[in-house]
């Protein structure tokens, strides 16, 4: 028999918690071997999502299917293939690195050693060190550790590069690409969207709870302009700025923005104008469209984000609660 492609398959799934909605007909499949990303602000369902994947709860309506298991019925069985890095794992401040890793041993099926987790994660210089005496990221990598210890299939990484400085996030960035070229399927949440361009094979971003847009990063981004910008260049007014075919002009102040859809003619255009006049574009700047403009523009401002009452509620239930 062929293997399924998908490690992951999610269908019309929807999610309540009495009167309110939180997740509303989602849908999407994550392929085996990659990186998947799952992004959204707070509130818009995949907090809810990822817990009733992971096996936490079970769906309100619609199928999902975990490594073709049903997440929640066959829960014992999916937990011995899978790892989660929760947002905050508990730990003991008075234990030691090693000590916590061999604690957790003794609830894991098919535990690695202890020093060669600590290794993978980089912590293996850390390994006599008391808990508490470790920095925040740090203890994000002893989270991480925990839950790539059963050498899993499938690993959730729920914020896994929070509280780390930029040096320690890229390093962290490269274990999640060897953990994928060695084989693991990956699904990751951020709120860092340049983590997610850098790492994700396919994004979905949900508002509202629902899927508004899924893909390769390459067609997230495809549609998106790209945004030229430059002072308002001394003795012209806005007036004075050609216009390009296409393009979206803004003049803020002495704040000059085009959005285009390919920046190379438009500015072979500026520039043209400018030496027909004389002008320097001192200062000018291309930026391309990122993942942050693509959620802005489908996630829209948080704060004004109803639910079917016209309420905003946030994502706020918790995986400790659906234990």
């Amino acid at each position: 028999m062929k293997e399924n492609p998908d490690v992951i398959e999610v269908l019309e799934l929807r999610q309540s918690y009495g009167d309110y909605e939180a997740v509303r007909g989602a849908s999407f499949t994550v392929r085996r071997g990659e990186l998947f990303a799952l992004l959204g602000t707070n509130g818009a369902g995949k907090t809810t999502t990822l817990e009733v994947v992971e096996g936490y709860r079970p769906p309100t309506s619609g199928s999902v299917r975990v490594l073709g298991m049903d997440p929640y019925a066959d829960g014992p069985a999916l937990r011995r293939r899978t790892g989660v890095m929760l947002q905050e794992g508990g730990f003991f401040a008075e234990l030691t690195v090693r000590e916590t890793v061999d604690a957790w041993r003794r609830f894991t099926g098919r535990a690695r050693a202890t020093a060669d987790v600590l290794g993978q994660v980089r912590l293996d210089a850390k390994a006599g060190t008391r808990v508490g005496q470790l920095s925040g990221g740090e203890r994000r990598r002893l989270d991480l550790a925990l839950a790539v210890l059963n050498d899993p299939e499938l690993l959730f990484l729920d914020e896994p590069t929070t509280g780390m400085d930029p040096e320690a996030r890229r390093n962290t960035w490269q274990l999640v690409r060897d953990l994928r070229a060695a084989g693991t399927t990956v699904v990751l949440t951020t709120h860092y969207l340049e983590e997610a361009q850098q790492l994700a094979d396919r994004v979905a971003i949900m508002d509202a709870g629902r899927i508004t847009a899924t893909g390769t990063v390459a067609e997230v981004l495809s549609g998106q302009r790209s945004r030229i910008t430059f002072p308002l260049p001394f003795a012209t007014t806005a007036s004075d700025l050609p216009r390009l075919p296409g393009a979206e002009l803004a003049v803020r102040g002495d704040a000059v923005s085009y959005a285009v859809a390919r920046t190379a003619p438009a500015l072979a255009v500026l520039h043209e104008w400018a030496g027909a006049r004389g002008v320097e574009l001192d200062g000018i700047e291309v930026r391309h469209a990122s993942l942050e403009d693509v959620f802005l523009a489908l996630a829209g401002d948080q704060r004004t984000a109803p639910d079917d009452q016209g309420t905003f509620r946030p994502d706020h239930h918790s995986k400790a609660a659906a234990r």
